[in-house]
């Protein structure tokens, strides 16, 4: 028998490796507007060969484009620079003319040049004077930062305002710690009291102390508890309601308040009344205070009506424009320059010409993309929802002449600004569901259509699954029970039992 022991065994292979530039190609691709600013500006930081140019200077895009260029907002085009470039450097606007490089200036000269720019700057620095309008501003700046605290120090900030001896402080910090965005305790008193060789006892004298914080219900260790303090905090004296809280839970979530009240022993009005004050608490009072700033989106993509058709724009004007610097052209081309100069400011223009050819091609292969999406969506942006036309990212890549997962990468994050409404590049690409007549309509279109029948319905009979399957074979689409059924639980629509008034 052999004998199972690890071994080192050489074994030789073919495998495929992603180059460092096509990386950094496909990462341009795929991140949104304002991360690509930030790669370009720290490209501009770490190599000296490239420069930032106003957008004034770029060339205009004529109206007949035969070289197929991608029109902007502001009429400014981004030209692909020419596949010698790697010798010749490149430029994103296309103002100034590349001279051959001869790929020749010494790092004592850099160096220098780079030494006179930092004793001009440490002397400005020295000349300026830091007054008290300066602090005032900067303060200013810092105060209009948008903050906004987690949960934990909400609670942190209302220990250390208790009375509590250190060593019980301590404690409470950790009963803190574990408890979740939601506000629930995510570990056992037990355990902790096992752990930290603490009183059970006295743990739960801490914890009920967090419970009195707010928000209110916090602390709890389950569903049960955390409604149990809420009624509690309340004030409101409800017996029924604190014995629904504590056994019939599952049957109020399963809307069975008769059985509740045959339980309880009370009428079904009282269940009632019990039931729609139990509905006014939070199941989840930790969401109340949350760490997460607002986010902010930049469409990059611009839909306008031209000449009564909607066509593509890109907003070219958000990102830098960079292009080979002369100077450093110059130095190349000074003949004092020595050998291990070049080849360092060589391999730098190289880096800048290759970021500059992957900007345009992002660029171009987000327009085209977009001009895809928005020629298939014309009657959306006319007629809205129940005009958007099925559409999947393999038959744009078969358009486009470009892979399904270059498609992906390169709507992935991003967001179209269209007179209807902002949105993300990814929601144009839905399923089609067929209707009566063979046309294809979106899921999304068989979504909104669920929505308005359950927001439009009578709610002392609401409609049931096999009903709304009838209603949408009135207006021509033909979906299954089940279909129906799958798009409410995605639409987070309970079924008709539940949704119907107590």
């Amino acid at each position: 028998m052999q004998s199972l022991k690890p071994q080192l065994v050489q074994v030789q292979q073919l495998q495929q490796i992603l180059a460092p530039q096509l990386r950094q190609s496909l990462e341009m691709l795929q991140v949104p507007i304002m991360e690509l600013q930030a790669m370009i500006r720290k490209e501009l930081e770490t190599n000296p060969t490239l420069e930032e140019t106003s957008a004034d200077k770029t060339a205009q895009v004529e109206d007949n484009d035969p070289d197929g260029d991608v029109p902007t907002v502001s009429g400014v085009q981004a030209p692909a620079p020419s596949d010698d470039a790697g010798e010749e450097g490149g430029s994103r606007d296309g103002a100034d003319e590349l001279k051959p490089l001869d790929f020749e200036r010494d790092f004592e000269a850099i160096a220098a040049l780079d030494q006179e720019w930092r004793d001009y700057f440490f002397q400005d620095i020295q000349s300026r004077v830091y007054t008290e309008e300066d602090a005032e501003r900067r303060q200013f700046l810092l105060d209009s930062l948008p903050q906004r605290k987690s949960l934990q120090d909400h609670l942190l900030e209302q220990l250390n305002e208790s009375s509590l001896s250190d060593s019980d402080r301590q404690l409470g910090e950790l009963l803190i710690g574990n408890i979740n965005d939601r506000g629930y305790l995510t570990v056992s008193l037990e355990e902790l009291a096992q752990t930290t060789g603490t009183d059970l006892h006295h743990l739960q004298d801490i914890l009920t102390l967090i419970q009195d914080f707010h928000p209110t219900g916090v602390g709890a260790r389950d569903l049960k508890e955390c409604l149990l303090i809420q009624l509690e905090r309340s004030g409101r004296k409800d017996p029924v309601a604190e014995a629904i809280i504590r056994d019939h839970l599952d049957k109020l979530a399963e809307r069975k308040n008769e059985e509740i009240a045959r339980a309880l022993k009370v009428s079904l009005e009282e269940v009632n009344v019990a039931a729609r004050f139990i509905s006014t608490l939070n199941p989840a009072p930790g969401q109340a205070i949350s760490d997460e700033l607002p986010s902010y989106v930049v469409p990059e993509v611009i839909v306008e009506k031209v000449d009564g058709r909607y066509v593509v724009l890109l907003d070219d004007n958000q990102l830098p424009h960079v292009r080979i610097s002369n100077h450093y052209r110059a130095l190349l081309n000074d003949p004092k320059t020595p050998q291990e100069t070049k080849s360092y400011i060589r391999e730098k223009i190289r880096a800048g010409v290759f970021l500059i050819k992957s900007l345009h091609q992002r660029q171009k292969t987000i327009y085209r993309i977009a001009s895809e999406i928005v020629e298939t969506q014309q009657a959306f942006f006319e007629k809205g929802i129940y005009e958007l036309k099925p559409l999947t990212m393999a038959e744009v890549a078969r358009r486009v002449g470009v892979h399904e997962t270059t498609v992906s990468r390169a709507v992935a994050g991003k967001y179209m600004k269209t007179p209807v409404g902002i949105f993300e590049m990814k929601f144009f690409f839905t399923p089609g569901v067929r209707t009566a007549d063979g046309r294809q309509v979106s899921n999304k279109t068989v979504k909104d259509m669920i929505a308005n029948l359950v927001a439009n319905e009578d709610v002392d009979r609401p409609l049931s699954d096999q009903e709304i399957v009838a209603r949408l074979g009135e207006q021509g689409i033909q979906v299954a029970r089940r279909t129906v059924a799958k798009y409410r639980l995605m639409l987070k629509i309970p079924p008709s039992h539940i949704r119907k008034r107590m």
